[in-house]
């Protein structure tokens, strides 16, 4: 199951910029690329922050 989905998710970045319109594409694909990681890592800090924060309360 995991393979089809794999393979359903097997993106190309390189073939999407040479068919690309325009240059500024690129910066689109770069931005959607680090965006999930931005995000995963904005949601760890403020689990940490929070769990360090009631940790001195007690």
């Amino acid at each position: 199951m995991t393979a089809i989905i794999y393979i359903l998710q097997e993106v190309d970045i390189d073939q999407k910029l040479k068919e690309a319109p325009d240059s500024s594409y690129g910066v689109g694909v770069f931005i959607g690329m680090l965006l999930p990681f931005v995000i995963l890592v904005a949601f760890a800090y403020l689990i940490y922050r929070y769990n360090k924060n009631r940790y001195k309360e007690d």
